[in-house]
């Protein structure tokens, strides 16, 4: 794959001899009208072409079939049905899909996509094994082995609204998948999930945690070095002085990190080194009704202080996950908090990170530690979505009787940040 921009007309011989060797070029930003000629003149045997916020002149081409993108449509929409595309149809869905996906700006989308493009014209990709069909081997799973659940969510409204909502998304399209299960969650749902999915991996899905990017935790604070204590600390946050630990300001990961009034409680248990993580969220479900959900989340301390392990039972999947405290300012006002985790049975792998405050207000995006921070996640500032924090009355917050907080390290009394409901 080539990506060319306006400058693509210098060192002429050797792009030609670059582009005769292309399966795939992706033109960005391309409007210098030399720029465009060159390019119309020497990309024309070339069988996938894909254009973004370039010169009309240039078109799309997919399969070698000159494809219009001509509207929108749901991220990933038809991406489940689309093996080896043979016609213009099928082509076009694809080429809207991909549209979308740079219309949201995020990095993990657009690579998603145009992996698409390659598995579909190109040659096979490992990691989209999950959008092929699995035939009648998954529908003789479930109902040998789950045929009261699957009845009982036919006959419950949310639980099938759910399985429509879910049937309309392609299998690793997380972002769709998530809204209707957070839109429609029910215990039905639950146990149909737990049963086909978690218990029998009828759709013989599977997925690993994502190892890169490596990023490393924080090691000292307050000129301290960190411990599995402090780093614990680091996480319960204010709550004491407040009913939350922190409120997330900003996320990456467009599935799980971009819900209104996002809440993170993070505290010790009764039991002895115990550690648990409960968020609590807004969502406006698909029928456009505002509802707080709430999972929880238990926490294990990996090797090395600042890395830690959770692992959540979400709607009857079990969700795994590497978490890294990236930073925390001395005084509290902010944190970076990033993850990689994977739902096995779901067959869904993804990362992610949040940038957490007191109030959930954005922090001071020119502080160089932050920069910083977030270079080490390699994230980009325009790849952080804001949280709706504005209308967060109602949270059904708290933490069990006999939770402990902090052991060694506090936001204390000297810092100057005013709690907002």
């Amino acid at each position: 794959m080539l990506v060319f921009t306006d400058n693509l007309i210098d060192h002429d011989s050797l792009r030609k001899e670059l582009l005769s060797h292309c399966d795939m070029l992706v033109n960005v930003a391309i409007t210098n009208q030399d720029a465009v000629q060159w390019l119309m003149n020497n990309s024309k045997h070339i069988s996938n072409v894909i254009c973004f916020q370039s010169s009309p002149s240039l078109v799309n081409k997919l399969g070698g079939t000159f494809v219009q993108y001509t509207g929108e449509q749901d991220m990933f929409g038809k991406l489940a049905s689309i093996g080896k595309p043979s016609g213009v149809k099928e082509s076009a869905e694809v080429m809207k899909t991909i549209s979308n996906a740079w219309e949201r700006h995020n990095s993990d989308d657009i690579r998603f996509c145009l992996l698409v493009v390659v598995n579909a014209y190109i040659r096979p990709v490992s990691m989209l094994q999950n959008l092929r069909a699995k035939g009648l081997s998954t529908l003789s799973c479930m109902i040998k082995n789950c045929g009261p659940q699957i009845l009982n969510c036919l006959f419950d409204p949310n639980c099938r609204k759910a399985l429509q909502c879910l049937n309309s998304c392609s299998p690793t399209d997380q972002v769709c998948n998530y809204r209707c299960i957070a839109s429609y969650e029910s215990p039905y749902l639950e146990a149909f999930s737990l049963c086909v999915l978690q218990k029998n991996n009828c759709l013989d899905l599977n997925a690993e945690i994502p190892s890169k990017p490596n990023v490393m935790p924080l090691t000292m604070f307050r000129e301290q070095k960190l411990s599995h204590e402090i780093a614990e600390d680091l996480f319960v946050g204010w709550l004491d002085s407040m009913e939350w630990s922190w409120r997330v300001a900003a996320g990456q990961n467009p599935a799980y990190d971009q819900f209104p009034c996002q809440y993170q409680l993070f505290y010790r248990g009764k039991a002895k080194g115990s550690f648990w993580y409960e968020p609590v969220f807004q969502v406006k479900t698909l029928e456009g009704k505002l509802v707080w959900r709430r999972r929880r989340y238990r926490v294990r301390r990996a090797s090395t202080p600042g890395t830690f392990y959770f692992s959540v039972l979400d709607n009857g999947v079990i969700s795994k996950e590497f978490w890294t405290i990236v930073d925390v300012a001395e005084d509290f006002s902010w944190g970076l908090f990033h993850y990689h985790g994977a739902a096995q049975a779901a067959g869904l792998s993804y990362t992610g990170a949040v940038l957490v405050t007191p109030d959930g207000s954005y922090p001071d995006v020119e502080d160089p530690r932050l920069a910083s921070a977030l270079e080490k996640c390699a994230i980009k500032k325009w790849e952080l979505y804001t949280v709706d924090n504005c209308s967060c009355m109602g949270a059904p917050l708290g933490t069990p009787e006999g939770s402990k907080l902090h052991h060694q390290i506090s936001p204390g009394k000297g810092t100057s940040i005013l709690q907002r409901r």
